[in-house]
């Protein structure tokens, strides 16, 4: 089995500070193949912000893999915000705000930014993601592992949840989910709405699942600080909200999602001559 802990919204600079440290605890204490951070590290992409988000994802086991979320810009620096909205981001954390990539036998994950420094409607804050990154990250998923789990990282739902306490109104987000979903993605793991959940993709036969994290800032919008715990075998996927109750962290609820069977196999036949390579990828 393996495991990925996804933090999210953290929002340093009103982050939830025992939270914030026990999350911390939580990870050293917890086996786990990789730590998944879907963005919104900060709260206003302030250079103080960004060194305690720095510290703190530093202070992390490897591996980790960290996105870029709305508030990772620097919000009061116009010029930033136009030209290199995502440099403070980069330095602070290692990590790349385009095309960031995670490999291994049993587990693969794509990063794709939809967040903006800025961009043509009122608010800045929702999603926009590029079809042609898109394209790229379905395409190096599509090429995973045989049977790896398949996670396409962002910050924004791609697919809006019923009920949350904001949404992401990502501009071509229905197109890019049936682009993952038909490259074989298991996951598309998103933060942003600071609520956990877990709902499936109804745009293709081939069957994905957006996953939400919550938050653990003072942001709760009525939820109280999360993360989730993402487990999985080769034949199902168990998401879990791990919530804090004010003195530690506890699972709270838990999904159960049928794994995907068509990435457990080749995606072109094998070569005719070698029928035991053929056997082997049908197991």
């Amino acid at each position: 089995m393996g495991r990925v802990l996804q933090f999210s919204d953290v929002h340093f600079g009103c982050e939830h500070q025992h939270a914030v440290a026990a999350a911390l605890d939580y990870a050293h204490a917890t086996p786990h193949d990789l730590v998944l951070i879907t963005g919104d590290i900060t709260q206003r992409g302030l250079p103080a912000e960004f060194e305690a988000a720095g510290e703190w994802i530093r202070a992390m086991p490897q591996p980790v893999f960290v996105t870029v979320g709305n508030h990772d810009v620097p919000y009061w620096d116009v010029m930033a915000r136009l030209f290199w909205p995502w440099r403070a981001f980069e330095r602070a954390t290692g990590h790349p705000a385009h095309d960031h990539e995670f490999k291994r036998p049993d587990l693969m994950v794509r990063g794709v930014t939809t967040a903006r420094g800025w961009q043509a409607r009122p608010n800045w804050s929702k999603g926009v993601i590029d079809l042609d990154q898109t394209r790229r990250a379905a395409e190096a998923l599509r090429h995973a592992p045989i049977g790896a789990l398949r996670i396409l990282a962002c910050h924004h739902p791609l697919i809006e949840m019923i009920g949350a306490p904001m949404t992401g109104e990502v501009k071509r987000g229905d197109q890019a989910a049936l682009i993952f979903a038909e490259a074989g993605v298991d996951l598309i793991t998103t933060g942003h709405v600071h609520v956990p959940f877990a709902l499936g993709i109804d745009l293709s036969d081939r069957c994905s699942y957006a996953i939400g994290c919550g938050t653990l800032s003072h942001r709760e919008r009525g939820a109280p600080p999360s993360f989730n715990r993402i487990e999985w075998d080769a034949a199902e996927i168990v998401v879990t909200a791990v919530v804090w109750t004010g003195r530690r962290f506890e699972d709270h609820q838990t999904w159960r999602l049928p794994r995907r069977q068509d990435t457990r196999r080749a995606e072109t036949a094998p070569d005719p001559a070698t029928p035991g390579e053929m056997e082997a990828a049908a197991t």
